[in-house]
């Protein structure tokens, strides 16, 4: 059995979920060295601004010396130039994981570049918010949510115990999956949610003259819960549509069909249609409250609002 604790912990990337695992490692316990990296020095500066480490470095490869564990929180698109870069590094033992939303471009990307010694595990913490940066991150972020793992077929068994007992430490619910089979998964989860947000705020955003007077002015829990999404961090969305394009692209055929479907339902004045819809997906929102995924809080943070006032 094994704690999860880990003497020397390296960070690449420190934004909403490198600082949360920092925080996180910090309130716990978890490791006697966390050394962050990141290539931006505004962004290594605030880090080191807010105690998220015992080292702050530039140079990612440097960042890995002697690290037990190693973690690469950089938009997907972005994976093999770190692997690269910290690969002469590594020292045999190692555990190197990632946090991206696309498993299968991730394997692709940095599977080629970790030496024979190295335990490379991908990961993928389902925990966020749509803000990013260092300030972002806050302790407590994973506690209850799901961590997938997409292990290789050759992953030592007892590093990935170990990894497991790390995420479980920061308080995550634990499984594994394909990779090719978590890409589907969270295309429709996660992914194509994001895009439909984008989309259609920038529907909104193109009809100037009512977005200006109107449309902001007036935004009811609908469309303001779109916006949530809608500003995730573009870096980050990008990579996944071109990193997980395939899955994406089938998802959004099914949601196309079911929107043309939806749409003769609303053109033909097919009610029974639109209600047995609308009662199917209520009970679907009712499950994810019921599984610990969310809260039933219906007033849309008016009560926290009122409550700072």
């Amino acid at each position: 059995m094994t704690d999860g604790r880990f003497d020397r912990i390296a960070l690449i990337g420190i934004g909403l979920i490198g600082s949360s695992i920092a925080r996180d490692v910090k309130e716990l316990g978890l490791a006697k060295e966390v050394v962050i990296s990141t290539r931006s020095p505004e962004t290594l500066r605030r880090a080191e601004e807010l105690g998220l480490g015992t080292a702050y470095v530039a140079s990612a490869a440097e960042a890995v010396r002697g690290a037990d564990l190693v973690v690469v929180s950089v938009p997907v698109g972005a994976s093999e130039e770190v692997a690269r870069q910290i690969s002469p590094n590594l020292k045999a033992g190692a555990i190197v994981t990632d946090v991206g939303s696309t498993k299968a471009s991730v394997i692709a990307q940095m599977a080629p570049h970790m030496p024979q010694g190295v335990h490379f595990i991908p990961g993928h913490p389902l925990a966020g918010t749509e803000k990013s940066g260092p300030d972002a991150g806050f302790a407590g972020l994973f506690r209850g949510r799901w961590c997938i793992f997409t292990p290789l077929p050759d992953t030592d068994p007892q590093a990935l115990e170990k990894l497991k007992a790390f995420w479980t430490a920061l308080g995550s619910r634990i499984d594994e999956m394909d990779p090719q089979h978590h890409d589907k998964v969270l295309a429709i989860v996660s992914h194509l949610p994001h895009i439909i947000a984008y989309n259609i705020v920038g529907t909104a955003d193109d009809l100037e003259t009512v977005t200006e007077s109107e449309v902001i002015k007036y935004s009811a829990s609908g469309f303001r819960d779109f916006t949530r999404l809608a500003a995730s961090d573009p870096t980050m969305w990008r990579d996944v549509c071109l990193h997980n394009k395939d899955a994406i692209l089938e998802m959004l055929a099914r949601f196309s069909e079911d929107l043309a479907y939806l749409q003769r339902a609303i053109r033909w004045g097919e009610g029974d249609k639109l209600f047995d819809l609308f009662t199917r997906t209520r009970a679907v929102r009712r499950s994810i409250i019921e599984a610990g995924q969310d809260v039933d809080a219906p007033d849309f943070g008016r009560h926290a609002l009122d409550a700072k006032k």
